[in-house]
């Protein structure tokens, strides 16, 4: 049955195949759209070559760095190769992923003069590229690295069973490593570029010179466009590549401490391989008719999700019984992580859509200025983290004890583990609503830039509407996932660092664990505030160049001269290149120099702290940036004033508040906190040895 796990990834990546063939046969439509998304595609590719390049130089470093350490006896030779190629194939995921979305754009703009559901079949097709690109290529990646450690401990270098097991899974931990500092790369540094972008085209075009949103006179609007692929579509796709192989890694490392051996180990694999082919299912069921409401449209899209959830949840059950019929309980876990995945998301929709009462009422604070649209989107985020983080401590307590925890805790954390891959295992396609988002939001940039009637734009915001509810549900999705995968990682670091002859004192009485408490606690805010920060300087160079532009170039408010998009595009790469340096540094320099100066211990305080912190201020900002826009789209429908009224400048500056809290900072630290988990598994035997405190 194990060939069948790369079998599934195959399937997913011929049905990406067929995705992309579909697509590219679609119409681009007229000379003029065609231009507008070939600017768009030649920035996306030059800004990822520039990161790549810099990134690149990092992963060479610390292959080095590896490299030395395996060959002083810290760990096997296959750590340093499985941190490259971990890094590569979350890259990629993120590449092809932003390669077929700006090629969808134009596409779905054109569908869209034919009817709302052409558009929307062809955007969420560009949308499940991703989504299935990243679990194809993750269990596929995980599939042949598990082959050729059990090959190597097999015959080149025999051990007894329990032990080969073992050895293969602490190997395979340097995957997610490699795939969480690419993901942290091109989150931050997509972050800083889509924010920076968009914060300076809507401060200078619409409060200043009052114009539409996505005006083809303002400069800085193609690299807005630009932004939202490298951000939300590669910064997106390598994020969630990360937590998919987290995961499963982590959980097939907690099943060897269960003592459930290589049954154990094969459960979550399984279990994302049938969540491959159900999400895969799923997308089948994603269609709308003409002219359905935002309401219609977004059913259109869950439908998709719940028939996938649904046939997990009838597929796991007998992977389970015939794997570890002992422990049936298990199946539960998987049941408690999906019901947790789809709570996280109704709950996201429910204080960041405007068809509700959180989001209308920062709408009508409007109408007595931005300070009062910021002190209310500030309010509705924190509010929100209430059903998230108590629906994620009822997911790890329900899942906990009934995998056995309350007999063997060992089995009740591998009940968490296995809760957090089936919260992720309907990925295929949860990714694919989320990543259309960005597809959608340029498709109505292209509309409104290439002048289509009233009836496309009409159809394009529509569908942009429904992403930016998508988008928000998505990234609810992603915090979650990242909460319970932290938490297998935080455990399989436990038991890691057993296995290396060390005890760990875990009393809340233990000065170094609390002094790692405190630690981690600060360390989402020092990393966010470094985040806010580079994207404020950033955008305020936009601003500057924007200005500077519409005061020097004549005739450009009368639509008479063509703007410098290149200009503002160069400055924004720049500045994201140079600033995503130091928060990128910081996830990994804390684990290590906390383990050096405190010991194993105050490494545990680090990562719970920053876990509980992190979770809960990520939700936050999410969700107050989600709603601050969606604020401010359900004014420019025409309520409460309307495009150009003072209501709307105020959303407007709402809005541009909440861009980087949703869209930089926010989706990084679910990250953060992954990152920091995984370093400390890779260097636990290097901070055995060499902790000033042993």
């Amino acid at each position: 049955m194990f060939y069948l796990i790369p079998l599934s990834s195959v399937l997913a990546l011929l049905f990406v195949g067929y995705l992309i063939r579909t697509i590219l046969k679609q119409d681009e439509g007229t000379p003029e759209m065609k231009g507008i998304a070939a600017a768009v595609q030649e920035g996306a590719r030059a800004f990822l070559k520039r990161q790549y390049k810099s990134v690149g130089i990092f992963f060479a470093v610390v292959f080095l760095i590896l490299l030395y350490l395996s060959l002083r006896g810290y760990f096997v030779i296959f750590v340093p190769i499985a941190f490259i190629t971990g890094g590569f194939f979350s890259g990629l995921c993120g590449y092809i992923g932003m390669i077929i979305a700006t090629k969808s754009s134009a596409r779905t703009t054109q569908g869209c003069t034919q009817s709302l559901n052409k558009g929307l079949r062809i955007a969420f097709s560009s949308g499940a590229v991703m989504g299935l690109t990243v679990v194809g290529i993750g269990l596929i990646d995980l599939s042949i690295g598990y082959f050729l450690l059990d090959w190597y401990y097999t015959h080149i270098q025999p051990c007894p069973a329990g032990l080969k097991i073992q050895n293969i899974t602490n190997s395979m931990l340097c995957f997610g490593m490699g795939a969480s500092s690419m993901a942290l790369f091109a989150r931050v540094g997509g972050g800083i570029f889509t924010k920076a972008a968009d914060v300076g085209a809507d401060l200078v075009g619409k409060v200043e010179k009052n114009i539409p949103e996505d005006d083809p006179r303002n400069p800085a609007v193609i690299a807005d466009n630009v932004g939202d692929n490298v951000g939300d579509v590669a910064g997106m796709g390598a994020d969630l590549y990360e937590s998919y192989v987290d995961a499963i890694i982590a959980t097939m490392a907690l099943a060897v401490a269960a003592g459930l051996g290589l049954r154990g180990v094969f459960v979550p694999l399984a279990m994302a391989a049938a969540g491959i082919i159900c999400s895969v299912i799923g997308t089948f069921f994603v269609r709308s008719k003409e002219e359905a409401t935002q309401g219609a449209l977004l059913f259109s899209l869950r439908r998709g999700i719940f028939i996938s959830a649904l046939l997990i949840a009838a597929v796991t059950f007998f992977i389970v019984q015939r794997n570890i019929a002992g422990h049936i309980g298990v199946y539960f876990s998987l049941l408690f992580g999906l019901i947790a995945g789809l709570i996280l998301g109704i709950s996201t929709e429910y204080f960041t859509s405007s068809r509700y009462p959180w989001t209308r009422s920062i709408s009508e604070s409007a109408l007595t200025g931005p300070a009062t649209v910021v002190i209310n989107g500030l309010s509705v985020g924190m509010f929100s983290t209430l059903v998230p983080v108590v629906t994620v401590a009822g997911a790890i307590l329900g899942s906990y004890y009934f995998a056995g925890g309350f007999g063997n805790p060992n089995l009740g954390l591998y009940g968490v583990g296995v809760a957090a891959v089936g919260l992720l295992s309907t990925l295929g396609i949860t990714l694919a609503s989320d990543a259309y988002g960005p597809v959608a939001d340029n498709a109505g940039g292209i509309a409104e830039m290439s002048h289509q009637p009233p009836e496309v734009r009409q159809r394009t915001d529509a569908l942009d509407a429904l992403g930016n509810t998508t988008a928000a549900t998505g990234k609810g999705f992603a915090i979650g996932s990242a909460a319970l995968t932290a938490l297998a990682l935080i455990a399989a670091y436990r038991e890691h660092v057993h296995i290396l002859g060390r005890d760990i004192d875990l009393s809340l009485l233990n000065p170094r664990l609390i002094a790692g408490l405190f630690v981690g606690g600060m360390l989402p805010f020092f990393f966010s505030s470094l985040l806010l920060k580079a994207v404020g300087r950033a955008a305020g160079k936009i601003v500057v160049e924007v200005r500077r532009q519409f005061r020097e170039i004549k005739g450009l408010m009368e639509g008479k001269a063509k703007p410098d998009y290149a200009r503002c595009i160069d400055i924004v790469t720049r500045a994201a290149q140079k600033e995503m340096v130091l928060p990128s540094l910081s996830a990994i320099i804390a684990p290590i120099g906390v383990g050096f100066l405190i010991g194993v211990e105050g490494v545990v305080g680090l990562l719970s702290g920053a876990l509980i912190s992190g979770f809960a201020l990520a939700i936050m900002m999410a969700n107050s940036g989600g709603a601050w826009d969606n604020a401010k789209k359900y004014i420019e429908e025409g309520n409460l004033g309307g495009k150009g009224s003072d209501a709307h400048k105020a959303a407007v500056v709402g809005d541009t508040v909440g861009d980087p809290c949703k869209d930089t900072a926010g989706p990084a630290l679910n990250i953060l906190i992954k990152l920091m988990s995984m370093v400390s598994m890779v260097f636990a035997s290097f901070i055995v040895v060499h902790s000033l405190f042993k």
